[in-house]
């Protein structure tokens, strides 16, 4: 066989072998609080990020989220049906969160006393359970819309302090628009949650979109949907209200992915993020 019969068959073997690719394709902003897309060959099953597992559609695809405190190396392992993974390092970058201060909150609402235990609790179970949810399903991949037009009063991520009191930051974004006003699914999926008169965030609803991701919408004056229910993007959800531990009337947008919150904004251009190619570690332990 000659020099040229020889690379022509090198050639035909790279095209005919099964594709395992060692670079991956990562869109979205490397930074806390963002949402980013994977693009892996269709050999990947699942991915493993700080310890919690996500799945990967047939195609390849699949969704990871930067808490508001991701450190700034993300390791994200690729692993494969014959127990094979890759490494990927990916540079997160810090933001910079403000500090809000809000004064004439009820002081029960603050510092909530004993009487309000129960409440709390069980808002506390119907969230937990609403967003460790895993189900079937792709929708997420429609897009988002905004869910109401307003002012944004409140920034996810950062910390409020009510009446001198440090809290936790803020793990949604929030529109202030007048009372009553519509508030649009942002995208579609299953209504996991529509739940009435929470402590803190009064009447809520709950989507979910597949694969983990979910977005919230609370302080609602009422629910227009029930649990279970499916929704489209752009339908009617519920009213802006003030409903829970609110001064006036706002939404409270929130998204999470794996029960990572994370700033709901960047779900806006999920299908346009800027791309880039990241290449893996073959790992053996």
């Amino acid at each position: 066989m000659n020099y040229k019969a020889i690379c022509l068959t090198f050639s035909l073997l790279s095209v005919a072998m099964p594709k395992m690719a060692t670079a991956v394709e990562f869109c979205g902003r490397f930074q806390q609080g963002e949402i980013i897309i994977g693009q892996a060959d269709e050999l990947a099953e699942t991915v493993v990020f700080n310890h919690k597992t996500y799945p990967v559609t047939e195609d390849g695809r699949f969704i990871l989220a930067f808490s508001r405190d991701q450190k700034p190396q993300a390791d994200i392992y690729l692993q494969y049906p014959d127990g094979g993974k890759r490494l990927y390092r990916l540079p997160v970058q810090a933001y910079d969160w403000d500090i809000q201060r809000i004064d004439g909150i009820a002081s029960s609402k603050v510092t909530p006393d004993s009487s309000h235990r129960t409440e709390i609790l069980r808002e506390q179970k119907d969230v937990r359970r609403s967003l460790t949810l895993m189900q079937p399903g792709d929708y997420w991949r429609e897009g988002f819309i905004l869910p109401v037009k307003g002012r944004i009063s409140g920034e996810f991520g950062n910390q409020r302090i009510f009446n001198n009191i440090p809290k936790s930051p803020h793990s949604g974004t929030d529109i202030a628009a007048p009372e009553g006003t519509p508030v649009k699914a942002s995208g579609s999926g299953k209504v996991v949650l529509s739940g009435k008169n929470y402590f803190y965030t009064g009447n809520m609803v709950i989507i979910d979109h597949g694969q983990g991701l979910q977005t919230i919408y609370a302080h609602l004056k009422e629910a227009k949907v029930k649990a279970g229910q499916m929704v489209k993007q752009g339908q009617i959800i519920g009213l802006v209200g003030h409903t829970g531990r609110a001064t006036g009337p706002h939404l409270h947008w929130g998204a999470s992915l794996n029960n990572i919150r994370f700033r709901p904004h960047s779900l806006l251009n999920l299908n346009q993020k800027k791309c880039r190619n990241i290449a893996g570690t073959k790992k053996t332990d």
